[in-house]
């Protein structure tokens, strides 16, 4: 299948590590050409040899902490330096947040910040000029625990609240060529991910979590989660305006 990704200008936020890495690797295999931002710059010094090394474009980074800069200026930089995108794919956020659920507004505010809200100012600058040009696809990386709700609350209740945004966003800009769409990941490891640390220092928890939550009775791994954003982000998914995809092995 022919995603229609060549050549397509391709800002992955995230993209370091982990499901991020992946999705930034598939793109290139596509034949994108790919900026990324994350903290780590030098993890993405190394990203981009690889890609340089897949498909030889101008591929280029940004080491930015989206929850310390001003993420206005940052993107307008970018979109100045790089032009308009035609595919976003927001990876922000974490379970890293306080878990105290009954702590004070200002502890769901960072939460909510980290895992919606930095997307969505990014956004505010990113998707007007893609209605301009009638293409574009905006994918946010969610995750099961907003729809399970189940886990850390603050978290679980900022990705309910990036879904909402996805469905209410994406609904009104349906008409204008740009899907926006979301992805649920559900329990996936990776190399110093928590599940994978948890498969070495404590067998029988992961043991108990997969018979008890993962009907599929694994972990899932971060080529099945990229896999499903490039569809996304593909011309196949023209008809998928404001799609909430979980990929979670049937997580229960």
């Amino acid at each position: 299948m022919d995603l229609g990704i060549k050549d397509k200008n391709v800002l992955i936020v995230g993209a370091s590590k982990g499901i991020g890495k992946s999705i930034t690797i598939g793109f290139a295999q596509e034949g994108a050409r790919i900026t990324t931002i994350a903290r780590s710059e030098d993890l993405l010094e190394q990203l981009n040899l690889k890609l340089k090394q897949i498909v030889d474009k101008d591929h280029t980074y940004y080491g930015a902490d989206i929850m310390a800069c001003d993420v206005n200026q940052l993107v307008n930089t970018i979109i100045k330096e790089r032009g308009t995108f035609d595919i976003v794919v927001h990876n922000v956020g974490g379970s890293l947040v306080s878990r105290n659920y009954l702590g004070a507004f200002e502890e769901w505010q960072h939460a909510l910040k980290f895992n919606a809200g930095a997307a969505i100012d990014m956004n505010k600058a990113l998707i007007q000029p893609m209605i301009d040009k009638g293409w574009g696809r905006v994918i946010h990386i969610s995750s099961i625990s907003a729809q399970m709700l189940r886990g850390n609350p603050l978290y679980a209740s900022a990705k309910a609240f990036l879904n909402a945004y996805v469905t209410t966003v994406g609904r009104s800009i349906a008409s204008t060529g740009v899907v926006m769409s979301a992805v649920m990941p559900g329990a996936v490891a990776f190399e110093g991910s928590y599940w994978d640390t948890f498969t070495k220092t404590d067998p029988n928890r992961c043991e108990d979590f997969l018979r008890h939550h993962q009907a599929v009775g694994r972990f899932g791994t971060t080529n099945e989660i990229a896999d499903v954003v490039l569809f996304m982000a593909s011309e196949q998914a023209s008809f998928m305006q404001a799609a909430i995809i979980p990929v979670a092995g049937a997580n229960m």
